[in-house]
């Protein structure tokens, strides 16, 4: 018989403070979440608090984890950092007291975050008469008008008598039950935010937080963000039971092993490597609340929280002059400090002070680099659109020197197949170019413009070059490279020239750079020229005179001399020693072939001069080219012979 099917949801309380919330969980799991013996003193909720129930419902077992959130307005940032991950609500409201400002805030913060299913308890039922309570009702009715909660089930209860209760548990199991389950996101790279963090002696670090997507096992590699550090998962439990692996949805607790782990705080990430990025400039869309109490024009600043972090920023609209109240736009958000964002992320934005909740919306940049200004209005229209547009315009960013998958996945917070089978259809639909990969490279992806500019400029560079050099054989590779290849490219330099002459904008002979069909051009006269030159320094083996005195004995003009001499060189018939002299390729190949016949193992400058009838202006310049071409090798004074 198969193991029952287990679906996982994560319920989130909301509420004014003191209208029942953590009474209400306890009702209903048996577990009390007010875990600090202040939280007990005041008879208040100031921190999260965790619980859970199950339920078999046949075939399928449902786990309902509890996030149950402090209600009072100076702790609403404390119930941001529960309320990211959660999939459904249950505001909590007092029958007594109705609809009360944290009601409203809450209710806004969960529209925000755009949870997907929720439902309402009047609780303290058992202190009002039914005509009060039909008009708290009726109030909340309103207050739900108009939010994605509009219709969603209000039942009543009291946590003191039991009354209702189960019945808030059946509407709770049936509405989690049948609440759309998000299989894909256990298939997303790990990401776990952290809400509570805290050193055990003996055990080291345990994080706690709703698994925000994927799957985590124990044994596990994960990476901390922002801070970078590195850790190993040693346990994993999962409402308080362990478990060899845990998925998203679950509350999951993590020991957590490793190196620079001491400093780990709630807001911090533990994540699969290499598969999300902490930045501190975003863009997103977002929306500010109909009570918002002014337009946004400039930068303002705001208290900006994502998951489990908060951090301190300032916001700008960027397609509009002001940000209205109740309308949306798309925003720049700088931060004090790097959160680890992906594209998607639902976010919320509030006053600094006096605090209040002014709007929210959704990532989509998570490492926002403003463009040129002829550029913003098509970055912000494609990056306001789906991931397609969004990788475009990424890749667009990137210029000439392209971008790897790496840099664009976790942008996205997704695995490198599905990144990559979106980059293949852009190829195929001639949107994006793949470049090919080289050592110690990924493919690169480029945008067809970035790519005319390229074939564009090496064109003209090398055009130029020949124009000025009609008889050398190619440009020399590095000055090729300084001036066709974007700046910081050089490493990529093999990478681009390869795809350039596979393409066949370029040639490439050695370490010369030529347009496909074009080398040294030289007229008829112009070859006899240069076979007399060659001839001339051939005929004078291993002391020729100045090149000066062989153009005299050739009677050529100074310039053609010049462009031959380079033209010999290139092909070499000729090659130009350390020193700037000139000397006949045969002439050294005979040195050579003598050299490694005379028995010698080693020998000094003398030996040399004297063996070849050198003066020392020649054979100084000699040895240093033998030396570079492997021939010899200096040792002090002596050169020590290498023979093939």
């Amino acid at each position: 018989m198969s193991a029952p099917t287990l679906r996982r949801v994560v319920v989130g309380t909301a509420g004014h403070i003191d209208h029942g919330k953590t009474s209400l969980v306890a009702a209903l799991t048996g577990i009390d979440c007010d875990r600090w013996a202040e939280e007990k003193r005041r008879g208040i909720t100031i921190d999260l608090g965790f619980a859970h129930l199950t339920e078999e419902l046949g075939a399928e077992t449902l786990q309902v984890g509890f996030v149950d959130v402090p209600g009072h307005e100076r702790f609403v940032h404390n119930a941001l950092a529960g309320l990211g991950g959660i999939r459904m609500m249950m505001l909590v409201v007092a029958a007594d007291e109705g609809v009360k400002p944290q009601t409203r805030e809450h209710l806004d913060i969960c529209s925000l975050l755009d949870i997907p299913a929720g439902l309402v308890v009047l609780t303290k039922a058992d202190l009002v008469e039914e005509d009060l309570l039909e008009l708290a009702r009726l109030e909340l009715e309103e207050a739900l008008a108009g939010t994605p909660f509009a219709g969603v089930p209000i039942l009543t209860a009291s946590s003191t008598t039991g009354a209702g209760i189960p019945e808030v548990r059946s509407a709770l199991v049936r509405l989690a039950a049948g609440a759309e389950h998000d299989a894909a996101r256990s298939e997303l790279p790990a990401r776990l935010p952290i809400d509570r963090a805290f050193q055990l002696r003996g055990l080291g670090l345990i994080a706690t937080g709703t698994l925000e997507r994927g799957t985590i096992t124990t044994g596990d590699a994960v990476e901390i963000l922002p801070r970078g550090g590195a850790a190993r998962v040693r346990s994993i439990q999962v409402h308080e039971r362990a478990r060899e692996q845990a998925v998203a949805g679950e509350r999951t607790s993590l020991q957590l092993a490793g190196t620079g782990l001491e400093g780990v705080l709630r807001g911090d990430q533990a994540v699969e490597p290499d598969s999300f990025l902490a930045g501190r400039t975003l863009l997103a869309r977002c929306r500010l609340l109909a009570s918002a109490p002014k337009p946004i024009r400039g930068f303002a600043p705001v208290r900006f929280h994502l998951l489990s972090s908060e951090r301190i920023g300032k916001l700008r609209p960027l397609d509009r002059p002001a940000l209205e109240p109740a309308a949306s736009a798309l925003v720049e958000i700088r931060l004090d400090a790097p959160v680890v964002a992906a594209r998607g992320d639902r976010f919320i934005v509030r006053r600094p002070s006096p605090q209040i909740t002014l709007g929210g919306g959704v990532v989509l940049d998570p490492d926002w680099r403003r463009p040129r200004r002829e550029q913003l209005d098509d970055q912000l229209r494609r990056l306001d659109a789906g991931d397609d547009q969004a990788l475009l315009a990424w890749v667009e960013q990137a210029g000439e020197a392209g971008i790897e998958l790496p840099a664009l996945r976790k942008r996205l917070g997704v695995r490198p197949e599905r990144v990559d089978r979106h980059l293949r259809e852009l190829v195929d639909d001639g949107a994006l170019l793949a470049a090919p990969a080289g050592p110690g490279h990924d493919r690169r992806w480029v945008a067809p413009a970035a790519y005319r500019r390229i074939v564009e400029r090496a064109r003209r560079v090398l055009g130029a070059f020949f124009e000025r050099n009609r008889m050398s054989l190619g440009m020399p590779k590095a000055e090729a490279v300084g001036a066709i290849l974007p700046k910081g490219a050089a490493e990529l330099a093999d990478v681009y020239l390869l795809w350039l002459r596979k393409q066949g904008v370029l040639a490439i002979e050695g370490d010369r750079i030529r347009s496909p069909g074009r080398g040294g051009q030289l007229s008829e006269a112009e070859s006899s020229l240069a076979e007399r030159i060659a001839q001339a320094f051939e005929a004078r083996g291993l002391e020729p005179p100045e090149t000066g005195a062989i153009r005299a004995e050739v009677n050529a003009q100074p310039k053609v001399f010049e462009g031959l001499l380079r033209f010999l060189t290139e092909r070499g018939r000729l090659v130009r020693l350390p020193s700037g002299l000139f000397i006949s390729r045969t002439a050294l190949d005979r040195l050579r072939a003598d050299l490694e016949a005379t028995g010698w193992e080693s020998f000094g400058v003398g030996e040399f001069k004297d063996r070849f009838a050198l003066t020392r202006k020649w054979a100084i310049p000699l040895l240093e080219y033998l030396d570079s071409q492997g021939v010899t090798r200096r040792t002090g004074d002596r050169r020590v012979v290498h023979r093939r």
